[in-house]
């Protein structure tokens, strides 16, 4: 018995550990100088306790990058829609947990362990940027540019048909769609987000599992 509570001891701080070094050592470690002064577009970085989204602004270029979303049911084009929200995630426990009520032990199995991943994507109108939950963040044209790049690149069969997950969603206008990659508990839906962030010039820290984490790196090195 103490060598199995003596074991979990040493995995549990071995993790704490991973976290707090890949939440204060940047990634890239080393800034790029700013370009200069220039037209910004604002993003929004949602949290809750476990996942992340991001949130770009549904403008006349956006609509027309993400028009092949209006296929699958997304309403892009609708003047009431202001905002996009994306998110990366393992497949059965987006698909299977849309609430806390319905948490399943097999869903939450494969988020453990390896899962195939799934895009979400939602519309939303005014979004409170005051809320906790929000991170407002700026991008240049070259750097927006790069995030929906990156956005695009993670829907499996980008540059063709995105392949909408049949009768999946949690209300009128969002779909799941197949992606690229594969979930497991050190490469999910946060470390997305931050990757995406990352490909868009800001820096995260080196290993952002967490909200909080990722968060907190924002913070420190943007």
């Amino acid at each position: 018995m103490k060598k199995t509570a003596y074991g979990l001891l040493a995995a549990i701080l071995l993790v704490a550990a991973a976290a707090a070094i890949g939440t204060f050592v940047p990634r890239p470690l080393f800034a790029s100088p700013p370009d200069g002064p220039g037209a910004t577009t604002r993003i929004l970085l949602l949290s809750n306790p476990i996942h992340t989204d991001i949130a770009i602004p549904l403008v006349g270029e956006t609509r027309t990058a993400f028009a092949f979303l209006a296929g699958s049911g997304i309403p892009v084009e609708d003047s009431a829609a202001e905002w996009l929200v994306i998110g990366w995630g393992g497949r059965s426990f987006y698909l299977e947990t849309p609430t806390w009520a319905d948490l399943k032990p097999m869903p939450v199995l494969r988020a453990l362990t390896l899962d195939r991943s799934v895009m979400h994507v939602d519309i939303a109108g005014a979004i409170d940027e005051a809320h906790p939950a929000v991170t407002p963040l700026q991008l240049d044209a070259a750097e927006f540019q790069s995030l929906k790049a990156f956005i695009k690149a993670s829907f499996a069969g980008a540059g063709g048909e995105v392949e909408a997950v049949p009768n999946a969603g949690y209300g009128a206008y969002d779909r799941f769609f197949e992606a690229n990659g594969y979930f497991n508990a050190f490469a999910g839906c946060n470390t997305w987000t931050a990757a995406a962030l990352r490909a868009a010039g800001l820096r995260t820290g080196l290993w952002n599992p967490l909200p909080q984490t990722l968060a907190v790196s924002l913070r420190l090195f943007n």
